[in-house]
């Protein structure tokens, strides 16, 4: 027995770690002779995207090469717009030097020197971004980074500078078509917006603070975005990609390159990127530029009604059980499609075409994306029974907004918070409706009471109690007194606009 048991231990480990890294060896170099490839390399890096037919540029991103191949073939597509507009601001002329004098101002005041002043006019410069779309020349950017321009220069990625023209813009939808001359000019290809995913890798290219170009990645962080009040058609793809000012027009593409979407807006309290940013989605932005370069302007189906969206609270009143879905109509516009076709206010569109109608927003952007004379197929639900209705859509009038949605209210009477006061010719003038409007006048509304948080306000006209209608406080203060405790159900017209209101007294 040795006299040093821990040594002999110690000899012994380290033996059996010299037989193990022999025979390790042997194994190693017997599986690179089979295979070709060392048992001790860094396994391969998976892909972040399938190997798709039409995805060669996708099949070379990975962890290792990063987006390089991608922002290769997107960078020379996307240009820079510098835009400037002649605008007119009041300014002292040379016939009243005195009137900036503070001693005169003192009795005379600053509203008064107004009117002396002549204009003067200067020129604004806003920066922003654009898409080369053909080889000759279109580009896609905003509406926003030309509106009013008198001067349009596009600078491409090789450093020339061209001069551009407006083919034709979209305020509706932010959306505006370019066109500089020139040839075989680099493209980015369109993409399918419809397929993208919350969760897919988005990539912004632009010129953020008029920087130069500058690529931004993050990921789809929500599709279909809208109520946002920044367009009257809003389907927004939303990323978390730094979107910043000058960014505006630019490309959103995919890991392949294709495009996705214009960048459009940020949601920001400092006015930089919060990592909310919104893009209109390509298939809407190619839509209007096919209509554009075929006609010279967008035309929009037009159904004629105002829709807001449903509440569990409204939707119950009007018998609709299960989640709230559908839009539903609280005005419809006289000689209009809908009014030939026989919808009615009240009326809940389900569906359209045998398509699900989730919102008032769904069916505003169905409708636009229709042309004038199609023929479309409601289901629609009246009185808690659905029917079919059949509507040829008319052209949407110039000055028609998209969707005139509306929230939620309440309802009045002593107990709810809110007076009641008669409608008289004079006081419908002074709220903005025909003198021949049958209602009722809510006067106070009670802080903290129920009609105050279903959102009424003073100067809203009842029209009618659970479907009935109303034409005098007395008939307004019965039908709710026959509520009893049960939510009321009002319908309101506020500046002309109606809605539908629900209100739960306590």
């Amino acid at each position: 027995m040795s006299r040093n048991p821990l040594r002999a231990r110690r000899i012994l480990a380290m033996v059996l770690v010299i037989a193990a890294l022999f025979v390790g060896g042997l194994a190693g170099s017997w599986a690179t002779a089979k295979t070709g490839r060392s048992p001790f390399a860094p396994a391969e890096v998976p892909m972040w995207i399938s190997t798709a037919a039409g995805a060669d540029i996708g099949n070379q991103v990975s962890f290792v090469n990063g987006f390089v191949p991608v922002v290769k073939r997107v960078l020379p597509a996307v240009v820079n717009i510098a835009s400037s507009k002649i605008i007119r601001s009041p300014d002292r002329g040379p016939q009243a030097p005195f009137f900036s004098d503070p001693f005169f101002q003192q009795f005379f005041g600053d509203e008064f020197s107004q009117q002396f002043r002549a204009p003067r006019e200067q020129r604004e410069h806003s920066l922003g971004s654009g898409v080369i779309v053909s080889p000759d020349g279109h580009i896609l950017t905003n509406n926003h980074v030309v509106e009013g321009a008198t001067e349009i220069k596009v600078s491409l990625s090789d450093k020339r500078e061209l001069s551009a023209r407006i083919v034709g813009t979209d305020p509706k939808t932010d959306v505006a078509v370019l066109k500089v001359e020139a040839k075989n000019l680099p493209v980015l290809t369109f993409g399918d917006s419809s397929k993208m995913q919350v969760g897919d890798f988005a990539i912004a290219v632009g010129n953020p603070f008029g920087v130069g170009q500058t690529v931004t990645m993050g990921i789809i962080s929500a599709i279909g975005r809208g109520g946002l009040g920044i367009e009257d058609y809003e389907d927004f793809i939303q990323t978390d990609a730094a979107i910043n000012p000058g960014n505006s027009g630019g490309a959103m593409v995919n890991v392949r390159g294709e495009l996705i979407g214009i960048n459009t807006a940020i949601i920001s309290g400092g006015g930089g990127n919060q990592g909310v940013g919104f893009a209109v989605p390509v298939n809407m932005a190619r839509g209007v530029m096919d209509q554009i370069l075929k006609s010279g302007k967008v035309t929009r189906g037009w159904l004629g009604v105002a829709v807001q969206t449903l509440t569990p609270a409204v939707a119950k009143a009007f018998g609709l059980t299960g989640q709230p879905r559908g839009a539903l109509i609280t005005d419809i516009t006289p000689n209009s499609p809908a009014a030939r076709s026989g919808l009615a206010k009240g009326d809940v569109i389900l569906e359209m075409n045998g398509e699900p109608v989730s919102d008032s927003r769904a069916l505003s952007l169905k409708i636009s994306m229709l042309s004038p004379g199609t023929a479309v197929r409601l289901k629609v639900s009246r009185n808690g029974q659905e029917r079919e209705v059949s509507v040829s859509l008319g052209e949407l009038p110039s000055k028609t907004a998209g969707n005139q949605e509306t929230g939620s209210g309440s309802g009045g009477g002593p107990r709810l918070g809110v007076s009641v006061e008669p409608l008289t010719p004079q006081l419908a003038r002074q709220l903005g409706v025909s003198p021949q409007t049958m209602g009722v006048v809510l006067g106070d509304v009670q802080a903290g009471s129920v009609a105050e948080e279903a959102g009424l306000q003073r100067g809203d006209i009842v029209e009618e109690v659970n479907r009935k209608p109303v034409a005098s406080v007395d008939e307004f203060l019965r039908s709710v007194r026959q509520a009893g405790n049960q939510p009321i159900l009002f319908l309101i017209n506020r500046g002309g606009g109606h809605l539908f209101i629900v209100v739960e007294p306590r």
